[in-house]
């Protein structure tokens, strides 16, 4: 039976190739221009209207059959792929299934009423991919859906993706065997140890994967659907370069479930999307310690404008992962619901002797929001978590923060507008507040050490 259904499906792939080429199956590619305080911004992104579809039915899908369904999915996106380019359909129809691992030219679009659920079982997300866990390289379970040195790649439609949690949140928790697990990735980072040697799969160390990666990527498009749950963090663009994501609902209210973590990534725009996170909306990220330094690309030039928060820590935090140094973000035209009873801080910026790297030109304008527990902006240069007591400062490697401007941010009321504590040896410089304040404080508006030019009117 199996062998029948496996002719079936290549007499299909060549039959659907050929037609494919007939047609001219090549992926375009848009260009979005964006203005900014830092200039003109160009992303490239791909456009999939030319090109034929592939649906995960024909191939083979069967509702409720995991094994089955794996199968097809990998298919049509082979298929897809080897055409030059094409739409990998999935239907509507609740579609179980493991890991999906993307390749160039294809675009997955779930259609509406279409709902692709991933299974709770570890095992169906490996083997091991080369990965990352908290800004360190690593080879650990594969994200849930995954693209590696993609060009040209998509996720689309009006349906949903959504990961079962029956086991991931049992792995929520950080017991003495994960706290291990992760100081020995730590210290394989801090000694370049070789990729191959930081295999993180055990029965133990329990390094939950990211929802979405797109791992070195280039030309990104995520644009529609709603996501549901995440094992970790919700989507992360990892040394990537030109990234579109618009018009998602995300909803992930499990441990470290931020929306979005750009990280080393350059030319990214996130545009009218609603998050309603257990951690923070968007956290900017480039790297921890020395994989910032060895890699040596910052995060730069990201654009989030016309967001909703619903629930979060942060809209924006930048950190505290930066060792390989975040610059030019411009955020805009935000609101943060009045129901979020989570919100920490707007604009957080995070960072510890041992980072390095750099956070400059950052821009927040025309932003609201009601009660926040802490205040509109806050900047630590003292942020280590558990790092503090489970390693040493083995490289002091301070960040220079400087440059970060706030015009027209409004809030109801919280304890201080803006509390920065810099490093005596690096103080913070050039903070400028415009327009920014908040109805009612129950502190200091503002409160500042160790900083070099601030200024608020």
């Amino acid at each position: 039976m199996m062998k029948t259904r496996s002719v079936g499906v290549l007499l299909l792939c060549i039959w659907v190739t050929l037609c494919s080429f007939q047609k001219g199956n090549k992926v375009q590619v848009n260009e979005t221009r964006v203005s900014t305080p830092f200039g003109q911004l160009k992303i490239l992104t791909p456009d999939f209207s030319k090109c034929a579809e592939f649906n995960i039915a024909k191939f083979g899908a069967v509702k409720g059959d995991k094994e089955q369904t794996s199968e097809a999915i990998a298919e049509a996106i082979n298929a897809a792929s080897t055409a030059g380019g094409g739409i990998v359909v999935v239907p509507e129809g609740e579609w179980l299934t493991k890991k999906i691992h993307l390749k160039s030219n294809v675009n997955l679009r779930i259609d509406k009423g279409g709902l692709l659920l991933f299974s709770e079982s570890p095992e169906d997300y490996l083997p091991a991919v080369h990965t990352t866990w908290e800004g360190m390289e690593c080879l650990n379970y594969s994200p849930l859906i995954y693209a590696y040195q993609c060009k040209n790649v998509a996720i689309s439609g009006e349906g949903e993706i959504k990961a079962q949690m029956d086991t991931w949140k049992q792995w929520f928790s950080r017991p003495p065997a994960h706290m291990q697990s992760i100081k020995r990735l730590y210290n394989l980072a801090q000694d370049y140890t070789p990729l191959s040697q930081r295999m993180m799969v055990n029965d133990s160390a329990h390094l939950r994967p990211q929802f979405i990666q797109f791992n070195r990527c280039e030309n990104v498009l995520l644009e529609g659907i709603t996501i549901t749950n995440s094992p970790f963090w919700t989507i992360h663009p990892y040394l990537s370069r030109n990234v579109l994501i618009r018009k998602l609902k995300v909803y992930a209210h499990g441990h470290n479930n931020d929306g979005v973590d750009p990280e080393m990534s350059q030319n990214v725009l996130v545009e009218d999307c609603e998050f309603d996170q257990g951690d923070d909306a968007i956290a900017i990220k480039s790297g921890r310690n020395p994989e910032g330094w060895r890699l040596k690309t910052p995060s730069r030039n990201i654009v989030i404008r016309n967001c909703f928060v619903k629930n979060g820590h942060q809209l924006v935090a930048i950190g505290s992962e930066l060792s390989g140094g975040i610059e030019n973000v411009y955020v805009e035209n935000c609101k943060v619901a009045e129901t979020n009873k989570e919100l920490m801080h707007l604009l957080f910026i995070k960072t510890n002797e041992r980072m390095g790297g750099y956070v400059k030109n950052i821009f927040v304008q025309n932003v609201t929001a009601h009660h926040i527990k802490e205040g509109i902006l806050g900047i630590d240069m003292d942020v280590l978590y558990q790092w503090r007591n489970l390693v040493p400062t083995r490289i002091k490697k301070l960040t220079p923060i400087q440059d970060v401007y706030l015009s027209q941010v409004k809030a109801q009321s919280g304890k201080f507008v803006a509390k920065i504590n810099g490093s005596p040896e690096l103080p913070v410089k050039n903070i400028r507040l415009l327009q920014t304040d908040m109805a009612q404080v129950s502190e200091e508006k503002i409160q500042e050490k160790n900083v070099s030019g601030f200024l608020f009117q």
